[in-house]
């Protein structure tokens, strides 16, 4: 038992060995002695190119694979994931509420949850961990793999940032993706191995280790990838390199597909690119894809700053094509647009002027979108003004909200006309398409004649 009331079982992180100390100098010697003449060709074909993970050994000083319970280590934190409940029962989480005692679930009933991607702290109580960082990986399903690809490295990006953010010299990670969310174990395995690998390069100066801890099922498969993300010579790193998949995550390490490459001018306009459409299903680009993509880049445009100084979104309601684009792809394009925006507090305006049902996204949908989107997109939105609504809308934005959606209710506000509007945004700081200025005009015109003709002019 050590000063701090530890059992002898708890490991003590210091005393496993390091990445570079397993594999290293082993490695280097197996690797001269059973070297070809093709891994000589291979090797010299290779060092014109450089791989996007470097041999670093000061990085792979800080990598420890630990194939045991996660709730052992002697860490600053060690990871449990559940569900978003934070009531799942699985290995990893049965035996840290077993080491940390009842307090743990106590505790638990205070945080009220946690969503998809998110990453929410505790004490560690009766473990020799000093905290446990909760987080719950997304459901997998192959239709959604690219949503669900962003939100387990969300899972593994939040961890660490908060083990930066309290100074943590350890962090126990256990895999995250459980066999009842059925994420497959390899597509899961780079997803992590690879967003610490990113974390540790751009900000992870103080943190000392970062302990993967693995089951019998999941080294081999750890075991196998971490020489592509880890390589413990310039050798391994060269001969890892076409062993790496195509998707290798951006700086940070989040997943690239080539519908988040899409960009959006700061006024709407056209799109650029080459190649293949990345909202219709892979039709070439004609003028009809020219048309479409146009409407989507209009549909979602940045303008300026409301009274309050904060970031306005336009969304235009007759722009978004529904019937002729990929969903999946157009949810994606959101999420790309809108991240970097919602990192601080923002509202949306959405016109729904002249909407017609062709245009209407589906309760489905926009249900997806609230599940998928990280927190920041729901605590940062401050108000969502909702021009020219109807009766119909309005009722069923009441359901949507009331019942499918949580917290978003007391932030949407109905706006009937473009002066009431501007109490809140002034003109110069919102792009308003033109047809909508042509009905405001329209029906105020009417409304100060005979304000039951409104309904019928809609």
């Amino acid at each position: 038992m050590d000063p701090l009331g530890a059992r002898s079982q708890f490991v003590e992180v210091q005393n496993l060995p390091t990445w570079d100390q397993s594999q290293g100098v082993q490695d280097e010697v197996d690797g001269e002695n059973q070297l070809t003449e093709e891994d000589d060709q291979l090797t010299n074909q290779l060092n014109s190119l450089e791989s996007p993970f470097l041999f670093r050994q000061d990085i792979n000083s800080k990598i420890v694979l630990f194939n045991g319970d996660v709730a052992l280590l002697n860490c600053t934190a060690i990871i449990s994931t559940s569900n978003e409940t934070l009531t799942d029962k699985n290995p990893v989480s049965d035996s840290i509420h077993r080491y940390a005692g009842p307090e743990l679930r106590d505790e638990l009933l205070k945080l009220k949850g946690c969503r998809t991607g998110e990453a929410k702290m505790t004490e560690g109580f009766n473990l020799a961990a000093r905290f446990i960082i909760h987080t719950v990986g997304p459901k997998y399903k192959a239709k959604y793999r690219t949503a669900a690809e962003s939100s387990l490295y969300s899972c593994y990006r939040n961890i660490m940032q908060l083990a930066k953010e309290h100074a943590m010299a350890s962090v126990g990670l256990c895999v995250v993706s459980t066999v009842k969310r059925a994420y497959p174990l390899e597509d899961a395995t780079h997803i992590a191995l690879r967003t610490v690998r990113r974390f540790l390069e751009n900000h992870g100066e103080n943190i000392e280790t970062v302990v993967f801890a693995v089951s019998d099922v999941e080294e081999p498969v750890y075991r196998k990838l971490m020489p592509l993300y880890y390589p413990c010579s310039k050798k391994e790193e060269k001969i890892s390199l076409p062993l790496l998949p195509a998707d290798i995550g951006n700086t940070e390490g989040e997943p690239v597909v080539p519908e988040r490459q899409i960009r959006i001018a700061e006024k709407p306009g056209n799109l650029e690119g080459e190649g293949l459409c990345t909202f219709c299903s892979g039709c070439e680009k004609t003028s009809f894809h020219n048309i479409v993509l146009s409407q989507c880049n209009f549909f979602l445009s940045f303008s300026g700053v409301d009274l309050c100084g904060r970031t306005v979104m336009v969304v235009v309601g007759r722009n978004i094509p529904v019937t002729i684009i990929d969903m999946e792809k157009a949810l994606l394009y959101f999420i790309h647009v809108m991240d970097h925006i919602t990192v601080k507090e923002y509202v949306m305006v959405y016109f729904h002027t002249l909407t017609g049902e062709h245009n209407h996204l589906d309760t489905d949908f926009l249900k997806k979108l609230s599940d998928i989107v990280d927190a920041k997109f729901k605590k940062n939105l401050r108000a969502f003004y909702f021009v020219h609504p109807t009766f119909r809308t309005k009722v069923s934005t009441w359901f949507f909200t009331t019942f499918s959606v949580s917290g978003l209710k007391e932030k949407v506000h109905h706006i009937e006309n473009l002066q009431q509007l501007f109490t809140c945004i002034l003109p110069e700081q919102i792009d308003i398409p033109p047809f909508v200025l042509e009905y405001d005009t329209r029906v105020t015109f009417i409304t100060r004649l005979s304000p039951q003709a409104c309904d019928g002019v809609r």
